[in-house]
């Protein structure tokens, strides 16, 4: 499953799949319409679904929050993201480098977690939903959205404390839609191996095929 906001990501998604597909893949994405859907579930309850199902987890940390947020809720990218990290599917994830920069401002500006960030805001004089949606639509041709940063550290786990305890937790940062296709054909090109690995690890998996989905479109 590829999990990724859509709007300016079009042309490197249909690249995406296009690669993963050629590699002998079954991907799922939404950008494609190939993420199973169900008539009695709405939007995010699909996304969710497919989380549920899917063999691995391909996710694109974008500069774009994306869509499916109701108030301050999350977007259904960030669920997926979530999910995932939840049912510990086997998952690569890469992050844009606006993403990770932000993150390493703020921390050097005294905000190092996710309520530090929020009182160093509320200083600045966006500490209430509406000034934070103002800020977000100024800043939303570089970064629309602080909680990109949440992704991002819930990706390489900030919240185990111990080191060696976390797994899973390899984000790679991208610039380009070059680096993005670099990482997706390292690490999914040898079809063989990634079917072995899931075979010998998730036991539990009736059937192993490598799947793909991703989020809707904001």
């Amino acid at each position: 499953m590829v999990s990724s906001t859509v709007y300016g990501a079009e042309e490197l998604l249909d690249q995406i799949y296009a690669l993963l597909n050629g590699f002998g893949y079954e991907v799922w994405m939404s950008h494609k319409g190939t993420v199973p859907v169900f008539p009695n579930q709405t939007a995010l309850e699909s996304c969710l679904t497919a989380v549920d199902n899917c063999d691995l987890f391909l996710s694109i940390i974008t500069p774009r929050y994306g869509s499916g947020v109701v108030g301050e809720e999350l977007s259904i990218t960030h669920r997926e993201l979530l999910r995932a990290i939840e049912l510990n599917k086997p998952r690569w994830i890469l992050a844009h480098d606006h993403v990770v920069f932000a993150r390493t401002l703020l921390r050097k500006l005294g905000a190092r977690d996710q309520a530090g960030r929020g009182d160093l805001l509320s200083k600045l004089g966006f500490g209430d939903p509406q000034s934070l949606r103002g800020l977000r639509k100024r800043e939303e041709l570089v970064f629309d959205d602080f909680r990109l940063i949440d992704m991002y550290e819930a990706a390489i786990r900030h919240d185990l404390k111990e080191y060696q305890s976390r797994t899973g937790n390899w984000v790679q940062k991208y610039e380009t839609p070059d680096e993005v296709r670099l990482f997706a054909t390292a690490q999914f090109s040898r079809y063989r191996d990634v079917e072995r690995f899931l075979r010998e690890n998730f036991t539990d998996a009736k059937q192993v095929r490598a799947r793909t989905t991703g989020g809707a479109s904001p």
